[in-house]
């Protein structure tokens, strides 16, 4: 099995036609189809299928096309890591970050180590955690950036904590339980929760570290942005990095509850996995990560 096959199978499930996919490769339409049928004759399956509009994959073409992805991508990372440590730093990065990291940490460590590596470009794309591992898990990030959690598989992923910060409760100017004291009178409200369901998160994890049970559900989000907004406009209250909450644009639409329990304490960390070669450009990151957070 080539590469290059491999590369035009990608070319062609992405771009959706061949005459797309051999633009993208800079080659002709019958080299395109020719290295495609060879593929297919190779594994003895058919991987596309021709349609009046393009083509599409069948599911042999899809599961090929999922393994295709990280052998280019991990044959691109060796190639990078060899050209780093003859020196030449150069290639291209990926972090996945929670908004947290992205308004505290992120803008200070691009601005240092883009200066000092100017020929590493540099992805970031704004996800919550578990959406982070995920990607993380497929290799499509190289660092997620974001909140430690108790239950993080043990040897699956290397730690690098950055930062700690406290998750408080939120609400809206003016909503009735703005000046609550205690999460008890806290019990009886709609709460926004941020994950893929109420099983998990920081609301149901702050009540039961109180000895409470979880309180009702008004949302489900999966981005600050999202609760935010429906914690500024509306009766629900939420939880809130202590750092967001209180930034200047944030208090301009919500209040931090000043209930007498402490928040919830969550640690911000680089995550990598710990299967994967560390390249000089990913030390070099973390390095910056630390000195932004400090």
């Amino acid at each position: 099995m080539k590469l290059a096959s491999l590369t035009a199978l990608v070319a062609a499930i992405e771009e959706g036609s061949l005459r797309g996919a051999a633009r993208r490769l800079n080659i002709s339409q019958p080299a395109l189809t020719k290295m495609l049928r060879a593929l297919e004759v190779e594994l003895s399956a058919t991987l596309l299928i021709r349609t009046s509009k393009g083509v599409k994959p069948t599911e042999q073409g899809k599961a090929l096309h999922a393994r295709a992805l990280t052998v280019t991508r991990e044959l691109k990372l060796a190639t990078d890591e060899i050209s780093q440590l003859s020196g030449n730093m150069s290639g291209e990065l990926t972090i996945g970050a929670v908004p947290l990291a992205v308004m505290l940490i992120i803008p200070e460590t691009l601005r240092t180590f883009c200066r000092a590596f100017p020929n590493i470009r540099i992805k970031v794309t704004e996800e919550l955690y578990i959406a982070q591992l995920q990607r993380l898990r497929k290799g499509e990030v190289d660092v997620a950036v974001g909140g430690i959690p108790d239950d993080l598989p043990k040897g699956e992923f290397t730690i690098e904590p950055l930062m700690t910060t406290t998750m408080v409760v939120v609400a809206r100017k003016g909503h009735p339980l703005a000046q609550a004291k205690s999460l008890h009178e806290l019990e009886g409200a709609s709460w926004v929760y941020t994950g893929a369901n109420s099983d998990s998160g920081y609301v149901k994890a702050l009540f039961e570290t109180n000895g409470m049970p979880a309180p009702k559900v008004g949302a489900i989000v999966n981005s600050t942005l999202s609760l935010l907004s429906i914690v500024a406009s509306g009766d629900v209250l939420g939880l809130m990095p202590q750092q967001i909450a209180i930034h200047p644009t944030t208090a301009q639409f919500i209040s931090v509850v000043p209930i007498a329990e402490k928040g919830l304490d969550l640690t911000v960390g680089a995550i990598i996995r710990s299967d994967s070669v560390v390249s000089p450009a990913i030390r070099h990151l973390i390095t910056h990560m630390h000195r932004a957070a400090q």
